[in-house]
């Protein structure tokens, strides 16, 4: 697909938005039954070759994908772990000494040419190139030594929704490859996903009581983080909604200043130490009187001024992120939708972005 193209209009605005969403169940037993053992094999390939350390690369909502990667592997693997800045390769022409190291690279289409360039650069300064696609023929997964497959199946809403799940448990199944685990927290996500979707009444009422707002900030700590950055690019690029996204920690450095009643604040709130570590943030929030919205447990949700109870008792907090976007990327729609718009084909937007 060119940069040039959008998604088709239909008669009903978010029919494909809508309709992908609702493949995620799917989508997860799919890569549980179907991809796990592939990504297992590649997994211990990569980690016979012991990588000193691990660069990821992505754009967009892979981005996000990727900084999940990044918590996986600090925290569960204790890898260095950093994301790279492709421009150094890209437009500066920097060349880097990357022997024995594992670069990730995380794209829904595989097609960006800053993407392939910086994989080809990467593989021939030493790296262990693996790329993480959604589209096994694409010219990043040809230049890159390893690749794993998404199966997500075709994604035609310029939103991406069904890839950004995928990518997420494709990455934890990777890393639980990695270091020797089994991957079997994440069993329970298929199911748990179909629970989540089915509640859409509920996302249409906060849809209703924020279709009006002029500008959001979202927030979380740990594994949540990721959430709150797809969250706020999902806001954005359909309802149009200035989204804002920080970590609770950064939150509390600075931009806590622009927090009023009047604007939401949309809080992550992940069971487990990211949670944990929110709680002060959600304190100062609370204090400044702030329209809170929590994803997270009732608990949470009983004491904001709004939310979406998660059914995470007993989730590993290393996949809960899974579930956390799912109401996030239904309010995103659902916003959209009642305001009048069409979160299929968001003004301005390609489905692949080919920057350079």
């Amino acid at each position: 697909m060119s940069a040039t193209t959008t998604a088709q209009h239909s008669d009903q605005p978010g029919r494909i938005m809508s309709g992908e969403m609702a493949e995620q169940p799917s989508v997860l037993r799919r890569i549980l039954d179907e991809g796990a053992p592939r990504i297992r094999e590649t997994a211990e390939r990569i980690a016979a070759r012991q990588p000193r350390f691990v660069l990821l690369t992505a754009r967009g909502t892979s981005d996000n994908a990727a900084l999940y990667a990044k918590y996986l592997l600090e925290v569960l693997l204790g890898k260095p772990c950093g994301l790279t800045s492709m421009s150094t390769t890209t437009a500066y022409g920097a060349r880097q000494d990357l022997t024995d190291v594992l670069v990730i690279t995380v794209s829904q289409s595989g097609g960006s040419p800053d993407l392939v360039a910086s994989t080809e650069a990467a593989r021939a300064a030493g790296a262990i190139t693996l790329a993480v696609t959604n589209n096994a023929d694409s010219a990043l997964a040809a230049v890159s030594e390893f690749h794993i497959d998404v199966l997500a199946g075709p994604e035609k809403a310029l939103p991406a929704t069904k890839t950004y799940t995928a990518e997420l448990l494709a990455l934890y199944l990777f890393v639980e490859g990695l270091r020797g685990g089994d991957g079997s927290a994440a069993k329970v996500l298929p199911d748990l996903a179909q629970q989540i979707l089915d509640r859409q009444a509920e996302i249409k009422q906060l849809a209703a009581r924020y279709r009006f707002a002029e500008r959001m900030v979202l927030t979380s700590r740990g594994y949540g983080y990721p959430t709150a950055k797809e969250a706020a690019l999902k806001l954005m690029e359909t309802s149009y909604i200035p989204a804002l996204s920080y970590s609770g920690a950064d939150l509390l450095h600075g931009p806590l200043a622009m927090v009023d009643n009047i604007s939401p604040v949309i809080a992550i709130v992940t069971e487990g130490k990211g949670g944990e570590a929110l709680q002060p943030v959600l304190e100062r929030l609370r204090g400044r009187g702030a329209d809170l919205v929590v994803i997270g447990a009732q608990a949470e949700v009983d004491r904001a001024s709004a939310g979406f109870s998660l059914p995470t008792g007993g989730v590993a907090e290393e996949v809960q992120p899974i579930l956390e976007i799912l109401p996030l990327q239904m309010l995103a729609y659902e916003v959209t939708i009642a305001r009048g718009q069409d979160p299929d084909a968001p003004r301005a937007l390609a489905k692949v972005t080919e920057t350079r």
